[in-house]
């Protein structure tokens, strides 16, 4: 795999990870050189490339979603790596096949991976889709599908906007629950008049602890801090995308 990409900190055996950064593609500027979704205005050849060789790394195939910041988990199967599958409206996938990934592609928007005895997810959770509970169907679903308890579950956070970055307004508190007068400032710190900044990865982690995930790393890296190494929509606009995938590998 490509030395600059991102490998959870967990112990899972049979399970394979990887999260890409913006380097080692095909595409060129401003999609330089690693993006993997085709939807954003690049060379779909490039593209086309670039998922070629994402997949040839990992030595599993990866499945995309169309991604609309919801909480629609979907499993997946041979199906779905057949030539002309369709693709899911969904931000989460789980699976118990072996060399079938799911994936989350991402820009900003936080990419949590789960590995469990016998199957494996992945969630695309922007705000909206983590306010949405993203988090708790995907983590349902493994379980369901796996057949193992959530003390079992074990996440990981990838690269996403930074808690000095996430700019919000009173929409994502009141999404979270969150009173403008008595805000927990490590997760919402005020930051100017009716602007907050949110901490996106402790957001995740309560919504991880809350729903019994006990095992939980990553999520130190800022997308937009890293304009060398990561893609960010926020900070960029016009941009590629990165992929956070996993896969069990027998």
């Amino acid at each position: 795999m490509d030395p600059n990409w991102l490998i959870p900190d967990w112990d899972v055996p049979g399970v394979g990870a990887v999260m890409t950064t913006r380097r080692g593609g095909f595409s060129a500027a401003p999609f330089d050189s690693m993006n993997l979704r085709a939807e954003v205005g690049d060379d779909p050849l490039a593209v086309r490339r670039n998922q070629a060789l994402l997949a040839q790394a990992i030595g599993a195939m990866p499945v995309y979603l169309n991604q609309v910041h919801g909480a629609r988990v979907v499993r997946l199967g041979p199906a779905d790596i057949a030539p002309g599958a369709a693709v899911h409206d969904a931000d989460a996938s789980v699976s118990t096949e072996p060399r079938i990934a799911c994936t989350a592609q991402v820009a900003d928007c936080l990419p949590v991976l789960f590995a469990a005895p016998g199957g494996v997810a992945a969630a695309h959770a922007g705000w909206r889709g983590l306010a949405a509970g993203v988090v708790e169907a995907t983590v349902a679903a493994l379980c369901d599908a796996a057949g193992c308890t959530r003390g079992q579950v074990q996440a990981w956070l990838g690269a996403c906007i930074g808690p000095q970055r996430f700019e919000v307004g009173a929409d994502v508190l009141r999404a979270f629950g969150a009173a403008e007068d008595a805000v927990d400032p490590s997760r919402f710190k005020p930051h100017a008049p009716g602007k907050w900044l949110a901490n996106l990865p402790l957001l995740a982690r309560d919504r991880l602890q809350a729903c019994g995930v006990l095992s939980v790393g990553g999520g130190r890296w800022c997308t937009v801090d890293n304009a060398s190494r990561f893609f960010s929509f926020r900070r960029d606009r016009i941009t590629g995308r990165m992929v956070a995938a996993v896969w069990l590998c027998r």
